[in-house]
């Protein structure tokens, strides 16, 4: 099994984007940057949780959640699946499943109203509440000016089209890393993302890796997932929070066994290298993670422990 496109046989068809790069930017109309700075707060709402940096407002937007058998080698991607299910027992998951859940991050920018990935678009077994958590945050599809993503997998892009192949985010510019769309270009055929191409061609915006694509927010190339794999830095005076898209998929896995090969990434010695890397850095340092496939709202920070590291998730930003 390959690690990018051939994932149906494990019933997690991870369609990407396909199309020609060097479009021009496109902002949204004067009405909806007025609408977009006056956004009511969020209500209540189980499936969004406030986020703050510095004087930043986010949000997490539940999309829904993948549910993979641990002990099912040709659906994990963690084929070593006594260790697995043994350490997910340990840790109090009595299921036998790997639950990944899918939360895109909202950060109110300036007059930016930016979301980072796209969530899954029902594909993939999910529930397909990203309209709706946007919403739920008082933010109009239509609002949108950015749309940052990680990389092109179906549970980051798939959102970007609506089932009637329409522009969820019709004013929003389409940012990923130049290698990424290269990549994702490459294999379209394979994917069979050719609607989702037409529909999103005009829109995306390469950018180089490492590139300021907002006024706060960095990208971070975190090598290893895909070719051109971004995660982004959010800063606001002293604070900051990093979006770890798939560097990391279990809270759990990903975590304590960082060097356990994971079969969706193209390059595994690149992705255990990223990954130690994070977990090294994200307890000596004083920024926060987001993960998106972590338990919502997917924010914390990685503890050194005896044997390693824990995810420890931020209790101010609960649901």
């Amino acid at each position: 099994m390959t690690p990018s496109f051939k994932i149906a046989a494990a019933g997690l068809m991870l369609a990407t984007l396909a199309g020609v790069a060097g479009c021009s930017r496109e902002g949204p109309a004067q009405g909806d940057q007025t609408a977009a700075k006056a956004a009511v707060p969020a209500p209540v709402s189980p499936d969004v949780s406030a986020v703050r940096i510095g004087t930043l407002e986010a949000t997490a937007l539940r999309d829904g959640t993948i549910n993979i058998t641990a002990g099912d080698a040709k659906t994990s991607p963690w084929t070593n699946v006594a260790e697995v299910s043994a350490l997910l027992t340990s840790t109090g998951v009595t299921d036998g499943t790997i639950h990944l859940s899918i939360q895109p991050l909202l950060v109110r920018d300036g007059e930016r109203v930016v979301l980072i990935d796209a969530g899954a678009g029902g594909q993939m077994g999910t529930e397909g509440k990203l309209t709706a958590s946007l919403r739920a945050a008082g933010v109009e599809p239509g609002q949108v000016t950015d749309v940052l993503i990680s990389h092109a997998h179906g549970d980051h892009v798939g959102g970007l089209v609506g089932p009637d192949g329409q522009l969820t985010f019709p004013n929003a510019t389409v940012r990923m890393s130049a290698p990424e769309w290269a990549y994702a270009r490459a294999s379209a055929e394979e994917a069979g993302a050719g609607a989702l191409l037409a529909a999103i061609t005009p829109k995306v915006e390469p950018f180089a890796p490492g590139a300021q694509v907002t006024p706060s927010i960095k990208a971070v190339p975190l090598a290893g997932h895909t070719p051109g794999h971004s995660g982004y830095e959010i800063v606001s005076g002293e604070d900051r929070l990093l979006y770890i898209g798939d560097a990391m998929h279990s809270s759990v896995i990903s975590v304590q066994r960082p060097q356990w090969r994971n079969a969706w990434d193209s390059d595994n010695a690149a992705a255990v290298a990223t990954r130690q890397d994070l977990l090294e850095r994200g307890v000596t340092g004083t920024r926060r993670i987001y993960g998106v496939h972590f338990p919502f709202p997917g924010v914390g920070r990685f503890q050194r422990v005896d044997d390693g590291f824990v995810w420890i998730p931020d209790s101010s930003a609960q649901p």
